[in-house]
């Protein structure tokens, strides 16, 4: 089983293709992606990378988290799963 790990501070011009270069190193990478504005397609400045195992995944983090890229300090530790908001997605009245 994979482990999803998160990039974060990375410069706006980091693309799907040099975040997988920069993981690789530290084992097989399944996806890396870097997150887009919706609305302009630009950078966020975070990402997220799929590496192949638990062991490849902390070999990246501690090679890597808070190493220089493009004159900025990675952030680099493991995923968390998404929270709800617990909003439900009503939006009708009650009556």
């Amino acid at each position: 089983m994979g482990k999803k790990l998160y990039v974060g501070n990375l410069n706006y011009g980091v693309t799907n293709a040099n975040l997988e270069e920069m993981f690789a190193p530290f084992g097989e990478v399944r996806s890396a992606q870097v997150i887009q504005d919706r609305d302009t397609g630009r950078s966020k400045g975070f990402g997220f990378v799929e590496m192949d195992n638990d062991n490849n995944a902390r070999d990246a983090i501690s090679g890597l988290h808070e190493k220089e890229h493009d004159g900025r300090p990675l952030t680099v530790n493991e995923a968390k799963p998404r929270e709800s908001s617990g909003s439900g997605g009503g939006g009708g009245r009650r009556y």
